[in-house]
């Protein structure tokens, strides 16, 4: 079951402070805690993998990860001499993509998944169907992936701070949307102590998100700036700020939320390791 989000200003920086791990989203590689990989032994762990590698994502194609995914998938194949097969399984806050994962209870299947997710989970769910501790295990960061937040150009807003401007002297007309997980939480939570009167839009997959910001069905999205790039490149969309710490790369000539005055929605991420480690689990981090 998903909780509202009822938060005051002191909560949310007290979320935000204590958990250090949002919005430039670490894609971490897990691999499910099976019986059969506490008994792996070094010579097993080196022959590995002994058959196709299954990769599952909580994403739809296109997506940052799903992006990453296949690069990744592409690279790891001709290292192993076996395929890597892609699966994504968009929806239900992510949980999808887990339950799918758990249930496989396969050490030839992965759950790629940006770390934020379980961070993000305990907050706006009251059960979970699963146990980070006891069912999953980190096995590497493999990339970050930094989120824009981005407007319809035909809204004719440049920044963050005139984007709130226009919410507030037109209330309950602008519909906002974000990427499942810390996304989705943050800017809930932001538009909460905010006092925005505008309205939250679901997506089972977020990925049909940019082509509806395009058109203005909504107004303001906080999702990877990959998946947005090619509609700002067409001049559709303009990315409002990045939630890096630091302008680097591609984005050099986007501001930061920090720049913006808004850098609690951008906190650089963390990802806790379990102390739980294997001869499996080296295999595929090294």
């Amino acid at each position: 079951m998903s909780r509202a989000f009822h938060w005051d200003d002191a909560q949310f920086l007290s979320f935000l402070d204590g958990k250090r791990c949002v919005l430039r989203f670490v894609i971490a590689l897990v691999i499910g805690l099976v019986a059969s990989l506490n008994s792996v032994t070094v010579a097993s762990a080196q022959t590995y993998p002994q058959r196709a590698v299954k990769f599952i994502l909580p994403f739809g194609p296109a997506a940052g990860v799903d992006i990453t995914a296949r690069l990744l998938g592409e690279k790891l194949a001709a290292r192993w001499g076996k395929p890597v097969v892609i699966e994504n399984r968009p929806g239900g806050d992510g949980l999808v993509a887990i339950n799918a994962f758990t249930s496989a209870n396969d050490e030839h299947t992965l759950l790629l998944v940006p770390a934020s997710t379980f961070t993000a989970h305990p907050y706006a769910h009251e059960k979970l169907p699963y146990d980070a501790e006891r069912d999953l295990l980190p096995i590497t960061n493999v990339t970050t992936i930094v989120i824009a937040l981005s407007a319809p150009a035909s809204l004719n807003v440049k920044t963050l701070g005139e984007f709130i401007a226009l919410a507030r002297a037109k209330p309950d007309t602008l519909n906002v949307a974000a990427a499942a997980g810390n996304s989705d939480l943050i800017l809930s939570a932001f538009i909460k102590t905010q006092g925005l009167p505008v309205a939250r839009v679901p997506y089972r997959d977020i990925q049909q998100a940019p082509s509806d910001l395009a058109e203005a069905r909504i107004h303001l999205l906080m999702s990877s700036y990959a998946t947005m790039l090619p509609l700002v490149q067409a001049g559709t969309l303009r990315v409002l700020a990045v939630t890096s710490r630091k302008r680097v790369g591609i984005t050099a000539d986007i501001p930061t939320v920090a720049e913006a005055g808004y850098p609690y929605l951008g906190l650089a991420p963390a990802l806790r390791r379990s102390a739980t480690s294997s001869p499996r689990s080296r295999k595929l981090s090294g």
